[in-house]
């Protein structure tokens, strides 16, 4: 009774022995309401709760504005069995800066940025900030009710690959010039809403301390960065996106942390996030740690991180990065480098658990968003459900088809003959996942140039590649993702430390690339033939993926009901095709809806039926067949 007693009377801010039972089984889901710094009252005095998992440590205190930094004034008792230690400092606001003072047992003292922190200092400082996150304003319950009963598998996905410092910048030298997360809600939703996407991707958004990482090594999960404002600014911009009918995907890092002293490396003295074997724990091409996936405080660290954004800033999908470095042991690394697994294989058997437990929790509770795998390998069943030995994810880059894609549209036309199953080869497994087609930041960064640059030839005849190719990147089966400065034809590779060449739009040329990007966008979202039917086989026809002496390609997009499809044609070579004939099974109408050839998009403007209406002409071993004059490197689509 005493006990019961005295069980009642623990604060409720405080961590209790169900929170440290859950989180010990790594089921503690909202860990991160009870771990970091929280407002709370203790008696009649406000201040704030600290609490940190520091099993190796020898003691802890915590450190900050509050206490001028003193090491000894607020020291924090240690809870058994999990080793996580906590205190109360009535001192401690809002606002102020703080770490965690760690003696090892060797008696040395690290000072930690808080893994829990909602905030902190912007870099080159390293102190985590106080923050209350609980009483943030959201206006978007519609958004957020409609989420419950959508299906991506039968809805359009069209995203937006961006990063928020590099996007647009203020002209100010004395300062980055970074666009606040308010700026940008307003000015990217223009922009998206224009163009006709249906999503935006954030690279880089939890903290981190170096610019040329992107966000890629992670020393904050739980505070977005603060180069571009507050967490309230933070949510302020999905918020505003959500308003605007746009989905909001972030890039998710549970694959490795960089070593910086202020991070989670050696985080109590010890491996604690991360392997103590460093042929498990370290990435020797990134210089990265590797987190533990066999430990259960750190599988709840990370899915209760997953968690946080979905949860608490109504984030709509996460992109899990480097998904093939988790899964493989001997992922970039050499003979001797790794260690088998028990049954003397190469795959992480805790990172598979670990991403059937991380998918079933977030999409189990929360209907309606997106787990989307960057998996480069064949690895199967990367989208299968869990209880079907899948690792359970919504959508997985298709790295095939985007390397396929690029090496093809690099080739002179020429030869482009000789590698035409390069274009169709995608198809053949395109059904045994649900994948996205991505042109991401990845293929325009490190001497691989930008998307127009690959095109081969001059002037022309590149646009006119690139149009080509996307064109039948949006008319192929699957989800899509273009990187911010391809819709216009950025010339220069993409660099986090400029703005993306929005002057370029001052020329013709470019302007003619991005009105034909947002046709194409317009397209695919307006027409349930391009995205109803994507994960099923009779969502897609080959009318020829044999005509490789052409280079040409055509085929057709099915809606569930067949009433309105869409028969793409595209043109890889600058050889004018007079008369082209494609074959159809019946003899209805078509109608053109987007012709490359308009003066709009830089094509001559040559005048065309709108109506074309099949003759009995077999072709393409159909018994009807319509002539189409296809010019170089000509695109049509056509709705029947």
């Amino acid at each position: 009774m005493g006990k019961a007693m005295k069980k009642n009377t623990k604060m409720s801010y405080e961590i209790g022995e169900l929170d440290q039972y859950l989180f010990g089984q790594g089921t503690h889901y909202e860990i991160y309401k009870k771990l970091g710094a929280h407002k709370a009252k203790k008696g009649k005095k406000e201040g704030i709760y600290f609490a940190v998992w520091a099993p190796h440590a020898q003691e802890v205190s915590v450190i900050g504005e509050f206490n001028q930094w003193d090491r000894t004034a607020s020291p924090m008792k240690r809870h058994e069995p999990l080793g996580i230690y906590d205190c109360f400092v009535p001192e401690a606001k809002e606002g102020m800066l703080y770490k965690f003072c760690i003696r090892t047992q060797e008696g040395e003292y690290l000072y930690k940025a808080d893994p829990f922190a909602n905030y902190a200092e912007v870099r080159p400082g390293t102190a985590s900030r106080i923050v209350d996150i609980e009483d943030l304003k959201w206006t978007d319950s519609k958004w957020m009710k409609d989420r419950e009963t959508w299906d991506h598998n039968h809805e359009p996905v069209s995203i937006y690959e961006a990063h928020i410092g590099s996007w647009k910048r203020h002209p100010r030298e004395e300062e980055d010039g970074f666009y606040t997360y308010r700026e940008f809600a307003h000015e990217a939703t223009a922009y998206i809403k224009e163009m006709g996407y249906t999503h935006i991707e954030l690279m880089g958004i939890a903290e981190y301390p170096y610019d040329g990482s992107w966000g890629y090594q992670v020393t904050g999960y739980y505070a977005p960065t603060s180069r571009y404002g507050t967490p309230e600014d933070f949510a302020y911009m999905i918020n505003y996106f959500h308003r605007n009918k746009i989905g909001v995907i972030l890039d998710w890092v549970p694959a490795h942390f960089p070593k910086d002293a202020h991070g989670l490396a050696n985080f109590d003295g010890a491996p604690l996030f991360e392997y103590a074997d460093p042929k498990q724990g370290e990435h020797p091409d990134w210089g990265t740690k590797i987190f533990d996936y066999s430990k259960a405080e750190v599988k709840n660290f990370l899915i209760a991180n997953a968690l946080f954004w979905v949860e608490k800033f109504h984030v709509d999908g996460l992109r899990v990065d480097a998904v093939a470095s988790m899964l493989y042991l001997d992922y970039g690394k050499e003979d001797g480098q790794w260690i088998a697994n028990k049954y003397g294989g190469n795959q992480n058997l805790e990172a598979i658990e670990f991403f059937k437990h991380l998918n079933s929790v977030v999409l189990g509770r929360n209907q309606g968003t997106m787990m989307i795998a960057e998996e480069s390998t064949a690895w199967p069943k990367v989208t299968a459900e869990p209880e079907y030995d899948g690792l359970g994810f919504s959508l997985k880059w298709n790295m095939g088809w985007m390397h396929d894609f690029t090496e093809y549209m690099k080739l002179d036309p020429y030869f482009r003959k000789g590698c035409h199953n390069q274009m169709t080869f995608a198809m053949s497994y395109a059904y045994s996942e649900k994948y996205v087609l991505v042109l991401s930041h990845d293929e325009v960064v490190h001497l691989k140039c930008s998307m127009i640059n690959k095109m081969p030839g001059l002037g022309f005849d590149k646009f006119a590649n690139l149009k080509a190719g996307y064109a039948f990147m949006m008319g192929h089966s699957g989800k899509k993702l273009l990187f911010m400065g391809q819709d216009f034809a950025q010339l220069r590779e993409w660099s986090e430390e400029r703005e993306l060449d929005w002057y370029l739009l001052a020329e013709e040329e470019h302007r003619q690339m991005q009105a034909f990007t947002r046709d194409l966008l317009h397209l695919y979202k307006k027409n349930k033939a391009l995205y109803e039917c994507d994960v099923m086989p009779e969502g897609f026809e080959w009318i020829n993926a044999d005509d490789r002496e052409r280079s040409i390609f055509s085929f057709i997009r099915h809606s569930k009901d067949d009433k309105k499809n869409l028969l793409f044609v595209c043109n890889f070579t600058p050889v004018a095709r007079p008369d082209y004939r494609v074959g159809v099974s019946r003899r209805k109408q078509l109608r053109l809806v987007l012709n490359s050839d308009e003066k709009q998009y830089g094509g001559t403007g040559a005048e065309r039926p709108v109506i074309y209406k099949p003759k009995k002409q077999e072709c393409d071993g159909r018994p009807y067949s319509i002539g189409y004059d296809l010019p170089p490197y000509g695109v049509a689509v056509f709705e029947f």
